[in-house]
């Protein structure tokens, strides 16, 4: 079993009750185990600003799954739920992002671990701090590492 912790956002409808649905989901799949989840925040807009607030939580599971199979999943649960991707950071039903998994580090064009931009979302990094304070430590350096590479 591996631990990966995964942000959830949304600002379409009924956003709190879309980020409970999609933690539900997660922890209907078998190879899914949620270990702890954060309380449920109201952020603004990050990236394009110019859309309603989001709701945003953060949740450590343990999983079968690998980091591939993983994303797999909650890409599935996004589109189930009425996920259409139109733009970049627009609004969204759902949004389920692998912040990290394990201390691995992936950089593909599908999937960038620890997330590319976690860092500089104070509510992922906040979110992230309450329920696993060394993971949200390790993303604050591996982030330091790469933009003084």
């Amino acid at each position: 079993m591996a631990r990966a912790w995964l942000a959830l956002g949304a600002n379409m409808g009924d956003a709190k009750k879309n980020i409970e649905q999609g933690i539900s989901l997660l922890s209907k799949n078998e190879q899914i185990k949620i270990i702890k989840q954060s309380k449920i925040i109201i952020s603004k807009a990050w990236g394009n600003i110019n859309q309603a607030d989001f709701h945003n939580s953060v949740i450590e599971v343990e999983t079968e799954l690998a980091p591939f199979p993983l994303l797999k999943i909650c890409q599935k649960i996004e589109n189930n739920m009425g996920r259409i991707r139109k733009e970049k950071w627009g609004a969204r039903i759902i949004d389920i992002d692998i912040i990290a998994y394990e201390n691995l580090e992936i950089n593909t064009k599908e999937l960038t671990i620890p997330h590319p931009f976690a860092h500089e979302r104070d509510f992922v990094i906040d979110l992230l701090k309450e329920i696993a304070p060394q993971t949200a430590l390790w993303i604050k350096e591996k982030a330091k590492m790469s933009s003084s590479l």
